[in-house]
C-alpha cells in the first residue's frame, strides 16, 4: 500500500520574536530566521502578531511578505486592524483565533454559533482576497458543522487536551504499565481523529497545533489520515535551544513522516 502524504510543518516564529523584544534591537533576526527555517525543511511560517506586539510586531508581518517563499500563515483575532494586516501581507492562509489582547497564548476556539455573524463576515472578505481562511477549533461536531457555515476552508484543532493525555499516557508506560499507556493515548487522540473525520467529510481542510512536540506528533499524525497541516513553536524552538534549528526541524518532519507510514 502507497504511503499517504504527510502533513506539512509550518513553523511559528513568535518566540524568537519574544527573545529578541526581551532585549531590543534586532537579535535574532526575525527574518534570517524565516529564511533559515525554510531552508532546513519548514513547509511554512506562522506569525501570531497580537495588539500588544508583546513577539511578533505588525512590522515583522509586513516584512516577512517577502521572504517567506513556502506557505505564509498569520493567526490572529479578526479586529479590523488585524483584517486589514491580512488584507495587506496577503498570505497564503489566515488562522483565527477567538483570544482577546490580554489572553497569553491561545486557549479555547471559536463557537461558531455565537460568532457566526463576525466570522461569515470576516470570512468573505478573505475569501474575496484569495486567502485560504482556518478557524482554531475544539472538538465539538456543531461548531465544526458551524465553521462550514460561516464558509471557513479550514479548522485548526486545539490539541493541548491532546498533549495533556499523551503526557499523562507516558508516565504510565515509565510506571510500566504499557496497556495502559496504550489506552490512555488513545483515548486522548480519540476526539480528534473523530471531529478531522467529520470536517473533512464536510469539505473542510484540517490544520492542527498547541502542545504538539517530537514525542507525541507521529502518534497524533498517525492516528489522523485527513490532517493537512500542524503549526508548532514553542516546542520546536525550545529544542533548538539544544540541537540546533536545522536538527529540531528535521526531527519534526520525520514525525509527521513516520506517522504517515504507519498508518499506510
Amino acid at each position: 500500500m502507497a504511503v499517504l502524504q504527510p502533513a506539512r510543518l509550518s513553523v511559528n516564529i513568535n518566540k524568537v520574536a519574544t527573545l529578541r523584544n526581551s532585549r531590543g534591537g534586532s537579535v535574532p533576526d526575525v527574518l534570517e530566521a524565516a529564511r533559515r527555517a525554510q531552508e532546513f525543511g519548514a513547509q511554512g511560517i506562522t506569525v501570531h502578531p497580537r495588539p500588544d506586539e508583546r513577539h511578533i510586531r505588525y512590522a515583522d508581518a509586513r516584512a516577512l511578505r517577502s521572504v517567506v517563499t513556502t506557505e505564509y500563515n498569520i493567526e490572529g483575532y479578526p479586529s479590523r486592524s488585524f483584517v486589514d494586516l491580512v488584507l495587506e501581507c496577503r498570505p497564503e492562509q489566515v488562522t483565527l483565533v477567538p483570544d482577546g489582547p490580554d489572553v497569553l497564548t491561545s486557549n479555547a476556539g471559536w463557537d461558531t454559533l455565537a460568532h457566526a455573524g463576525l466570522l461569515r463576515e470576516v470570512v468573505a472578505e478573505f475569501r474575496a482576497a484569495g486567502i485560504r481562511t482556518s478557524l482554531f477549533m475544539e472538538c465539538d461536531a456543531v461548531r465544526i458543522e458551524g465553521a462550514r457555515a460561516v464558509g471557513a476552508d479550514r479548522i485548526e484543532l486545539y490539541t493541548e487536551a491532546y498533549a495533556q493525555g499523551y503526557e499523562a499516557a507516558l508516565t504510565l508506560r515509565a510506571q510500566g504499565d504499557a496497556s495502559g499507556f496504550e489506552l490512555l493515548r488513545a483515548a486522548s487522540v480519540a476526539p480528534y481523529a473523530e471531529s478531522a473525520a467529520q470536517a473533512h467529510s464536510l469539505g473542510l481542510g484540517i490544520n492542527a497545533g498547541h502542545d504538539l512536540n517530537a514525542e507525541n506528533l507521529a502518534f497524533f499524525a498517525e492516528s489522523l489520515p485527513e490532517l493537512d497541516e500542524v503549526s508548532i513553536g514553542h516546542a520546536l524552538i525550545a529544542d533548538a535551544l539544544y540541537l540546533g534549528l536545522e536538527n529540531s526541524i528535521q526531527r519534526y518532519r520525520y514525525q509527521l513522516e513516520l506517522g504517515a507510514q504507519r498508518r499506510s
